[in-house]
């Protein structure tokens, strides 16, 4: 198995991501949403060496029918650093969404929304920046605890962090690991969980960000 060193990333970069992780956090707004879902996106970025590949693939609602699908290459801007994730794969995002002819109601985001240490992962950035409802939807959790739910399909468990309940473990499917939804922006949790389980069909992930991921690596075929 190999393993990676990333260099020492400079304290004060540290320091300013925080200050403006921060000040984004305190624009988040966790709300029952005020919109009728009819068109869902899902998103996803892969990393290619210095280089990041992130899609957007649009979603009908509720019977998932592929809309359209985009996707922007570009140079990565910032250095790994955990738990900032996001400053990397965000402008890239942003790109690509603006290629989108049509605009969805909601954002599933391949990672975390408020189940971050600051309450500020990818789903949230993205929200924010576009002031559009967003969630996360996770294979991990990156912060908090949380009791397996049970095994049949629908199973639910808490997610909480520092007292707060920020995520949800969904048993997609009958036996097989959960995921991880949480709301970004301009939604709320229980909404969230909802979503993640009438958008999923055959597969573990729902279908927005398993599309998202799977076009990811058709596309990169393309670049490379």
């Amino acid at each position: 198995m190999a393993y990676y060193n990333h260099p020492p990333v400079d304290s004060e970069l540290i320091k300013s991501l925080t200050a403006r992780q921060n000040e984004l956090q305190k624009q988040v707004v966790l709300q029952k949403p005020d919109f009728t879902l009819k068109v869902i996106a899902g998103c996803d970025s892969s990393f290619i060496g210095e280089n990041i590949l992130s899609v957007f693939v649009l979603l009908s609602y509720p019977d998932l029918e592929i809309l359209e699908k985009v996707w922007h290459y570009g140079t990565i801007e910032l250095p790994y650093v955990p738990g900032f994730l996001a400053f990397r794969e965000a402008p890239n995002l942003l790109e690509a969404y603006k290629k989108l002819t049509q605009k969805p109601d909601l954002i599933m985001v391949d990672g975390h929304g408020i189940s971050h240490p600051r309450r500020m992962g990818i789903a949230s950035h993205l929200g924010v920046h576009l002031q559009k409802p967003t969630m996360g939807l996770a294979k991990e959790i990156l912060v908090g605890k949380f009791e397996m739910p049970g095994p049949e399909q629908g199973s639910i468990s808490p997610v909480l962090h520092r007292n707060e309940h920020i995520a949800n473990a969904i048993r997609t499917k009958e036996k097989v690991k959960p995921v991880f939804a949480s709301p970004g922006h301009l939604l709320d949790l229980e909404t969230a969980t909802k979503i993640a389980l009438a958008t999923t069909r055959k597969h573990k992930l729902p279908e927005p960000t398993r599309l998202a991921d799977h076009y990811a690596e058709v596309f990169k075929a393309q670049v490379r």
